[in-house]
C-alpha cells in the first residue's frame, strides 16, 4: 500500500503507511532529537503540525504508559524514514505504530526523511498532508487539497489542548508554595518538576479569571508551552497583565514566554523553520552560561541580545538569545517579578541544563512572598 506527504510549494514524497490510513493536514515540521519520540508525540505543542523525525531509525522502545506529557498523541500526522518492526524495551506496553493506529494518527514511513529537511530548511515549514488508502488521488488533487487547509500564522489552538475543569498536583512531601499555572499546553512533566520543590499547582484552564486566580492566594504564577500563533491569545495575554500589575511572582516557558512578551508590549513573528529539538544551544547574557536545552516552536519574540526596553511595570530585559541565529530565548523584568524561556527547563525528552529555572522561579516566589501577597489582597 503506498502513502503520501504532500507539500504545499507540490513536493511528492512516496512511502508507506504507517500508523492510522486515511488523511491529515498540518503544518510540516521538523524535529532533531535523537530520542523521546513518545515524549514528542503527546507535546501539545505539536497541535496541527505533521512532524517529520530527522533520527533515522525511530519506535525501537515500542510505547509504554508513563512517557506520555498529554492525555494523548497530539501531532496531526508523523513522517518518519526507518520504523522499527517490534520494540525491544523491558518497559513497552505496545508498539509505536499501534498507538498511532489506535488514536487515529495517520503516518507515512519509507520516505527520505533527510531530504524532507533539507527542503523545510530551504524552504521554511509550510501547509503538508499524508495521505494513504481511500484518500489518495492525484499529486495534482493532493496538493489542492493541502493548498486550501488553514496555516499556522493566526492560528488559535491554545484553546484546543487547555484543560476543561482545573485540577491540583500535590506538592511531593511539605508543601512550601502554591502556584496557579495557565494551560495552554501543558506538559505532564511541568508540575511534576515543581511538586519535587515543594509547589502546589492548580491547572487551570486558558479562560480563567483574576479573580479565579487570586482566590487561590497563589505565591506565583506559570505560563505554559502551547501551539499555535501567540498573536491570538489575546485572552491569556489580558491575564497576564493583570497579574503583572499584582506583581504576582511570574514564570513562563515556550508559549508562555511568547505571551509573556506581548504583555509587556512586545511583537511576535514566524520563524523561517522554527526550533525543534534536544539540542539547541541558549547563552544567557548575565553570565554567559551556556544551556542545551529542549525546545519547540516555531515563533518568537522580537528583541536583540541585551536589550532593555520600558513597560508599563517597569524594565524589561532580553536575557536570552540563541547563538545560532539571535532568536530570543528569555525575558525578564528588572524591577517587577517576572520572567521568562523560549525552551523547555522540564525537558523531556531531554537535556536538565535548565532545571534550575524552577529553583530561580522559587526563589523569586520566596523573595516577594509578603510583598506578593500584599499586593493580593490589595486587589482583590
Amino acid at each position: 500500500m503506498t502513502a503520501v506527504l504532500v507539500l504545499e510549494d507540490g513536493r511528492v514524497f512516496r512511502g508507506e503507511p504507517f500508523g492510522a490510513v486515511g488523511e491529515t493536514l498540518g503544518e510540516a515540521v521538523f524535529t532533531t532529537g535523537m530520542t523521546g519520540y513518545q515524549e514528542t508525540l503527546t507535546d501539545p505543542s505539536y497541535h496541527r503540525q505533521i512532524v517529520v523525525q530527522t533520527a533515522p531509525q525511530i519506535g525501537n522502545t515500542g510505547w509504554n504508559g508513563e512517557d506520555d506529557e498529554s492525555t494523548g498523541i497530539q501531532v496531526a500526522g508523523y513522517a518518519v524514514r526507518d520504523p522499527s518492526p517490534r520494540a525491544s524495551n523491558w518497559r513497552s506496553t505496545g508498539s509505536l505504530d499501534d498507538a498511532l493506529r489506535t488514536q487515529g494518527i495517520v503516518g507515512i514511513a519509507g520516505i527520505d526523511t533527510r531530504a524532507v529537511v533539507r527542503h523545510l530548511r530551504e524552504r521554511g515549514a509550510m501547509r503538508a498532508g499524508v495521505f494513504s488508502g481511500v484518500s489518495l488521488a492525484s499529486d495534482e488533487l493532493l496538493v489542492e487539497r493541502v493548498r486550501q487547509s488553514p496555516g499556522m500564522e493566526g492560528a488559535d489552538l491554545y484553546g484546543a489542548v487547555t484543560v476543561r475543569e482545573p485540577y491540583v498536583v500535590e506538592a511531593q512531601g511539605d508543601k512550601v508554595f502554591t502556584v496557579a499555572a495557565l494551560d495552554v499546553g501543558i506538559k505532564f512533566n511541568t508540575p511534576r518538576m515543581m511538586a519535587l520543590r515543594g509547589i502546589e499547582t492548580h491547572v487551570l484552564p486558558a479562560d480563567t479569571t483574576i479573580e479565579q486566580i487570586l482566590a487561590l492566594e497563589p505565591d506565583g504564577f506559570f505560563l505554559s508551552n502551547g501551539p499555535g500563533d501567540p498573536a491570538t491569545a489575546d485572552g491569556p495575554v489580558a491575564l497576564t497583565k493583570q497579574v503583572l500589575e499584582r506583581r504576582i511572582p511570574l514564570f513562563g516557558i515556550c508559549f508562555g514566554n511568547q505571551i509573556l512578551g506581548r504583555a509587556l508590549g512586545r511583537g511576535t513573528y514566524k520563524l523561517r523553520y522554527g526550533h525543534r529539538g534536544i539540542n539547541i544551544p541558549v547563552v544567557e547574557h548575565a553570565t554567559g552560561r551556556v544551556a542545551i536545552t529542549s525546545q519547540n516552536h516555531g515563533f518568537a519574540v522580537e528583541g536583540s541580545a541585551g536589550e532593555r526596553f520600558d513597560t508599563p511595570y517597569g524594565t524589561g530585559v532580553i536575557t536570552h538569545t540563541c547563538p545560532n541565529d539571535g532568536c530570543v530565548e528569555g525575558l525578564a523584568g528588572l524591577d517587577f517579578p517576572a520572567f521568562s524561556v523560549q525552551y523547555h527547563p522540564e525537558a523531556a525528552a531531554g537535556p536538565h541544563d535548565a532545571a534550575d529555572l524552577f529553583d530561580r522561579f522559587c526563589a523569586l516566589m520566596d523573595e516577594h512572598r509578603s510583598s506578593g501577597r500584599h499586593h493580593l489582597r490589595e486587589n482583590v
